[in-house]
């Protein structure tokens, strides 16, 4: 019986690579990540995920992001660079809930 890895910082490349890929278009944000979703375990790498989709990079206990201001490790493409108004973070949120 072997054991998968847990391998958050494998996850987060992927996914914010994919979304930095897919650019400005949320459309294709959510069909990257509703693509994604097949091949990549989003139960297993849940708080990452969220990390990800809220605050552009993974988290670290207290709220300060792991991406050592590597711009391959994070993505505008989050709730916290979105537009400060009801339709752009309403938008986000729909892309989240896929």
């Amino acid at each position: 019986d072997e054991k998968e890895k847990f391998e958050p910082t494998v996850f987060r490349d992927t996914i914010v690579q994919g979304l930095n890929e897919a650019g400005n278009d949320l459309e294709a944000i959510a069909k990257f990540l509703d693509a994604a979703g097949s091949r990549l375990d989003y139960r297993r790498y849940a708080d990452t995920l969220f990390d990800i989709l809220v605050a552009g990079s993974m988290l670290a206990p207290g709220g300060t992001r792991i991406d050592d201001n590597d711009k391959s490790k994070m993505t505008n493409h989050c709730v916290f660079f979105a537009d400060e108004d009801h339709d752009a973070i309403r938008n986000y949120a729909q892309v989240s809930r896929g």
